[in-house]
């Protein structure tokens, strides 16, 4: 079984394709502690199950969208652009 994402320009293709972003979490606010700013750019939850994630299209559009993502599967359930969900 391949491992195909849908990008929300080009249309499905091959993971290889593109370039995993993470997963999305919300932005601390510019005067927040170090702290803060330090888990949201380097904690990660890691769960299992569906996870909301940033994928680039390297190899296609370049652009970046978002998807979501079961981990246990790797069965991406919808792709959309940044502020459309």
């Amino acid at each position: 079984m391949s491992f195909l994402i849908r990008c929300p320009n080009c249309g499905e293709r091959s993971v290889t394709e593109f370039r995993f972003g993470g997963e999305t979490h919300p932005r601390p606010v510019l005067e927040a502690p170090f702290r803060e700013w330090a888990d949201y750019l380097y904690a990660r939850k890691n769960e299992a199950g569906p996870q909301r994630e940033w994928w680039y299209h390297r190899l296609g559009c370049k652009k970046w969208f978002l998807a979501i993502r079961d981990t246990t599967t790797n069965e991406v359930h919808e792709t959309f652009w940044f502020g459309e969900k």
